[in-house]
């Protein structure tokens, strides 16, 4: 490994920090700016930021539980082993920048910032309000969103991979086409 490759992994890093940063700062204004339960509208009818909390998992699954502190403590632990591996697949992966690696650090980044209030807080700040015609789809934030954003890339990197073992397949054996 040449020592170009070898500082790959401090800047997939610096993306995770940059995550968890921005993600820290946007819950901290929201809390202190806007009520809980209230709002701020940026497009009428369309995208609001507003506050709210989440004791559950995506989409507030699991907030209504009767056992409020075993969701609490199972996602946390979930949350903590899923971040390891995903450590440990950055740093074995980390010497180079693909698709995958950085979805890996914006999934790492997203995870530690919701990991961080569930321990702290019991529960993450969920704010970007967003309405599409009469649906309303469930408040996240921007830990969320790099979670879902780097899923996105690691299903987009496997279907490129996919289609590569395809193609080359197809040029060792070549069928006849009429």
């Amino acid at each position: 490994m040449s020592l170009t490759s070898a500082i790959r992994l401090p800047w997939l890093l610096l993306i995770s920090v940059a995550v968890f940063v921005l993600d820290r700062w946007t819950k901290t204004w929201v809390a202190a700016h806007i009520a809980l339960g209230g709002a701020i509208p940026v497009i009428d009818h369309v995208f609001r930021i507003s506050h709210w909390t989440n004791d559950g998992a995506a989409f507030s699954m699991f907030a209504e539980s009767a056992s409020p502190q075993v969701v609490r403590w199972g996602l946390i632990a979930f949350t903590i082993i899923a971040s390891v591996a995903v450590l440990i697949a950055m740093i074995r992966l980390g010497h180079r920048f693909t698709l995958t690696t950085i979805a890996l650090a914006l999934i790492f980044g997203g995870a530690l910032g919701n990991v961080h209030d569930r321990v702290l807080y019991g529960s993450v700040i969920d704010f970007l309000e967003v309405h599409i015609f009469s649906y309303h789809w469930p408040d996240f934030n921007i830990a969320d969103s790099a979670v879902v954003i780097g899923a996105f890339l690691l299903v987009l990197d496997s279907m490129r991979s996919h289609r590569r073992e395809v193609t080359a397949a197809e040029e060792r054996h070549p069928t006849s086409r009429p």
